[in-house]
């Protein structure tokens, strides 16, 4: 991948939410050009030989950039739209309507509002500037395995009703399309097509979306977001075309806007089931290379990951 690479002064340290830190003297920007573009219409195709190349091309790009876009897929793009309007009408409600849906309100989840430069985990000069609203997944509108039986944890907004079913819409879309998705993913580990399908029937399926004002300061010393990896197994962005990503080293990614108008994005974040055990695969660990990390569920890792996130958050606040 080719960039163009502005040294700063000093190395920086990020501390990322699963417990590593990470050092680098780069301060590049990913633009669209620079990230592979895969037509996902093979992900379709009755033919295995098709579904195994597609996979090749997913694994490559994972692998060697960390991103990838993709064309050609059954995601409705109106109502992609339709939930990025529903954000900018969310975001310019009153600050104190906003603040009822604080995600302070269940503090080991991600759900509900996050405020305006509320953040700073990176401990930088400035807040990130962005604001954002979560939310996660609900059993009872799985599109393939409904299941009333569970409740949702959710915080959405009183008198809203038009946001809450735009933005559950979507969500639906995208468990469908991410479970096939999922499905290329164990292609391209080379292990059967539906290895992953039991992990992914109470998937971590939750979404956000997010608000960019324009940033004035020095990306030096502010983030639209600080540098992060995400919690789950990959994540699936709609934004309204406003460049904004910045890379360190693979996944590990920061937002910055610099493009003189306001951004809107929503991520969606797709992860397996909290009772999963996550074990490595068994093709990647030997006596030579034995597993690195502790077992523990997926809900486990997200817990500690959320706890982990909030932790840093504070000592972000300390440093200002």
């Amino acid at each position: 991948m080719s960039s163009t690479a502005t040294k700063t002064d000093t190395p920086r340290t990020l501390r990322l939410t699963n417990g590593k830190t990470f050092t680098f003297l780069s301060n590049q920007s990913t633009t669209e050009e620079q990230i592979p573009l895969i037509d996902i219409s093979r992900m379709y195709s009755d033919k295995l030989e098709d579904r195994q190349d597609l996979a090749e091309e997913v694994r490559d790009a994972a692998h060697n950039v960390g991103f990838f876009s993709m064309i050609n897929h059954d995601v409705d793009l109106k109502l992609a739209t339709a939930v990025l309007d529903q954000a900018k009408e969310f975001f310019a409600l009153p600050n104190g309507k906003k603040m009822e849906v604080r995600t302070d309100l269940i503090p080991d989840e991600y759900c509900g509002y996050h405020p305006m430069e509320g953040y700073n985990p990176n401990g930088w000069k400035r807040r990130d500037l962005y604001e954002a609203f979560n939310w996660n997944y609900n059993p009872a509108k799985d599109p393939d395995y409904p299941d009333l039986s569970i409740p949702q944890i959710n915080l959405w907004p009183k008198d809203t009703p038009v946001f809450e079913e735009t933005l559950c819409r979507y969500q639906t879309q995208m468990i469908l399309f991410a479970r096939k998705l999922t499905r290329m993913f164990a292609l391209a580990l080379h292990m059967p097509e539906d290895a992953f399908d039991d992990y992914v029937k109470r998937p971590e399926a939750g979404m956000r979306v997010v608000h960019y004002p324009q940033q004035e300061a020095s990306r030096d010393d502010q983030n639209g977001i600080g540098a992060h990896t995400d919690v789950e197994c990959f994540t699936i962005i709609i934004s309204d075309g406003t460049a904004g990503l910045a890379d360190g080293s693979n996944t590990i990614h920061r937002v910055i806007n610099e493009s003189g108008r306001e951004r809107y994005s929503a991520p969606f974040f797709w992860g397996f089931d909290r009772e999963t055990l996550l074990n490595p695969i068994p093709t990647c660990v030997s006596e030579e290379n034995p597993p690195k990390y502790p077992l523990m569920t997926a809900g486990e890792y997200y817990l500690w990951r959320t706890r982990g996130q909030k932790k840093l958050w504070k000592i972000g606040d300390a440093h200002q």
